[in-house]
């Protein structure tokens, strides 16, 4: 079908759509209904979309802002921090596999037919897209098993970070690779001499001018300006890179380096993640769009050799580096699964070499499949992790039942104790003071490096997870007295909830939570105390204010005391406004509406509208100069102002019922 370009965008949006809502039906990360939908509406499949300019130009568009965003994670400070995973593990991994993959291609490949025998050029291209792995899919299946922080998490991330970074001088040798034999080390070394003499003068003038041009845009106040500047200086400096014949992308990732280093790197992350989830999620579709299936369905031997191979020796390179840099079985088998597939960047290098002619279109196109399939197997393989390791690795079940021994050898002296779910900050100021009042605890956390440190000041922690059955058993929550989970995860929070209400359904569970957002969920879950953190904070405020004020501290322990039993129901929502976060959009709001003479509520009772059949509810009325209490029979007149309270869009639909 021939589509004009506002045409074919829409149905690239409309496809997303409806491929993501799909996907997230089935909790599969968006990318691969992304996949899927550029596959069945490509020219393979239904042929509803071919590849054009259009197509290539939102493609491109969304590596620039894929990149960007990950030069907005490499700030040096982290780097230095995880210098001996990232430089160490995550170095070695990324050559190896593009060592054993050229291997391959000047040995196994040359006995293989014509059509799959590749050059050294074509191997060295095709190990760097294969030593890839999928961030976006790894990181958030890490992120929902709340193992970010665990010791595989920090190699996972260690290795990740490197595989990013390695991608800079991958696009930068890629396209050199095209040139004629003869010419190819004259034509790297030019590439090279051009990438460090921009990158030099991006870097050098650059780190000067950025903090500097950021505050002078920022001290105009204007939303709409700070976005432009932002895609001014992304693309800008992306248009610099591509001038001097080097990549689109890389000049994008110098760009985020750049803001990484100014303290406007977090509202820019904000600001460019609907650009960036956008134009990503239509590069993914033309990836998908390129998939030949007939190709596949009669290769499929082939199909499913490039999966497995690739998949188990990523496995167990990855692995055996993990284990000879120190790390246990169990550990180095973790990061060995979660890293096995293919990642996002192996298709843009894949998709640089086949542009520059390095692979036929046979090869390119069964790899392509066989890295779309494996990175629809790793949310599986992740999420069985835990199980494979235990079945394959012998000690495992040791190291673990050793784990837990220590926790209860710990505990077992103790009796009434306080079982204190993470040791950050909250759950250490928690453990002081419960140590100052000689109240026995035992704290659970996920990172080995704090537990070891506490451990050693004395502090009563020993390395566990909480959210596990075995962990809060070990911990003693039979004798226990209470359980406090000093950490702001709900998710997590409810299934430590359901686990105390199994085990002693009595046992009283305290839970911090960021806002009153999850407040009546977690009280349903069996909570007996929530403190919703930022409540609490203005509560501290307001009570620190009035005693200064001159009011007396009875009446102000009295109010405090009042805010709290009542559930902060007083305090709940606020009114939003442009600089609030994106993220606080579905949070419980305040929202005014002022009724005019036309209004069809004026002259009616609050009982007869039912505005809080909506989902909001009524908080205050405004007559004139002062309040009008709020009851079923309070009866509306024109100027009244109406405060209502709930979430965006049961305000909005309290406001139809009241102006319309």
């Amino acid at each position: 079908m021939t589509f004009s370009p506002l045409e074919l965008t829409l149905l690239l949006l409309g496809s997303a759509v409806l491929g993501v809502v799909a996907f997230r039906m089935m909790h599969l990360p968006p990318m691969l209904g992304y996949l899927a939908v550029g596959i069945l509406i490509g020219p393979h499949a239904l042929g509803m979309a071919e590849q054009s300019e259009t197509t290539h130009g939102l493609a491109e568009f969304g590596v620039v802002f894929l990149m960007f965003s990950i030069g907005l994670e490499f700030s040096l400070a982290k780097l230095k921090a995880m210098r001996a995973i990232v430089f160490g593990l995550g170095l070695a991994q990324v050559v190896l596999t593009i060592v054993a993959t050229m291997i391959f291609g000047w040995t196994i490949a040359t006995q293989l037919p014509a059509n799959l025998q590749i050059s050294w050029q074509a191997a060295f291209a095709l190990g760097g897209a294969l030593a890839m792995s999928s961030t976006a899919i790894v990181v958030k299946m890490l992120t929902e098993r709340l193992e970010l922080e665990s010791e595989h998490g920090r190699k996972i991330v260690g290795i990740l970070l490197f595989q990013d970074l390695a991608v800079v001088p991958l696009l930068i040798l890629i396209p050199s690779l095209g040139e004629s034999p003869d010419k190819l080390v004259e034509t790297l070394a030019w590439a090279g001499l051009k990438a460090v003499i921009v990158l030099a003068l991006l870097l050098f003038f650059g780190q000067k001018m950025m903090r500097t041009w950021f505050t002078i845009v920022v001290k105009r106040r204007s939303q709409e300006l700070f976005m432009l500047n932002l895609l001014l200086i992304t693309l800008g400096a992306a248009w610099i890179t591509e001038r001097a014949g080097l990549s689109l992308a890389l000049g994008a990732f110098v760009a985020g380096m750049l803001i990484s280093e100014t303290e406007y790197k977090h509202q820019v992350e904000e600001d460019i993640k609907p650009f960036r989830d956008v134009l990503l999620g239509l590069f993914f579709i033309t990836i998908g769009m390129l998939l030949n299936v007939k190709l596949v369905a009669a290769n499929w031997w082939l199909v499913l050799l490039l999966l497995c191979a690739p998949v188990l020796m990523k496995f167990a390179l990855i692995a055996g580096l993990a284990k000879l840099f120190g790390a246990s079985d169990g550990v180095s088998m973790r990061t060995g699964l979660a890293l096995a597939q293919a990642g996002e960047f192996g298709f843009v290098l894949l998709n640089l070499a086949a542009g520059h002619n390095l692979m036929d279109s046979y090869v390119v196109q069964v790899v392509l499949a066989s890295m779309v399939l494996s990175m629809l197997l790793a949310p599986f393989i992740i999420a069985q992790s835990d199980k494979i390791v235990m079945k394959v690795s012998s000690n495992e079940w040791m190291m673990q039942s050793l784990a837990l021994t220590k926790i209860a050898s710990r505990t077992m002296a103790t009796n009434k104790h306080v079982i204190v779910c993470g040791f950050g900050r909250s759950g250490q100021s928690l453990a002081t003071l419960l140590a100052e009042e000689k109240i026995d605890y035992h704290a659970l956390d996920l990172d080995p490096e704090r537990v070891q440190e506490a451990q050693l000041a004395g502090a009563s922690v020993s390395y566990g997870d909480a959210a596990r059955r075995e962990s809060l058993v070990a911990a003693g929550i039979y004798r226990a007295s209470a359980v406090v989970i000093t950490y702001a995860d709900t998710r997590s929070a409810l299934r430590v909830l359901h686990l105390v209400h199994e085990l002693t359904p009595a046992l009283p569970v305290i839970v911090r939570s960021h806002d009153d957002t999850d407040l009546d969920r977690l009280k349903q879950a069996g909570a007996a105390e929530v403190v919703p953190e930022l409540m609490e904070g203005s509560l501290m405020l307001a009570s620190h204010a009035l005693v200064m004020l001159g009011v007396p501290l009875r009446r102000v322990v009295h109010r405090v005391q009042a805010a709290r039993e009542e559930r902060y129901a007083s305090l709940r929502g606020y009114f939003h406004g442009m600089s609030d976060a994106a993220e606080e959009a579905d949070m419980e709001r305040l929202h005014s509406v002022t009724l005019n003479g036309s209004a069809p509520c004026v002259g009616r009772s609050l009982g007869s509208l039912d505005v809080n059949a909506s989902g909001a509810e009524v908080a205050s009325i405004r007559r004139g100069k002062g309040g009008v209490e709020v009851t079923p029979d309070t009866t509306l007149q024109a100027g009244d102002v109406v405060v209502l309270r709930g979430g965006a869009e049961a305000v909005n639909r309290a406001e139809q019922r009241l102006t319309r």
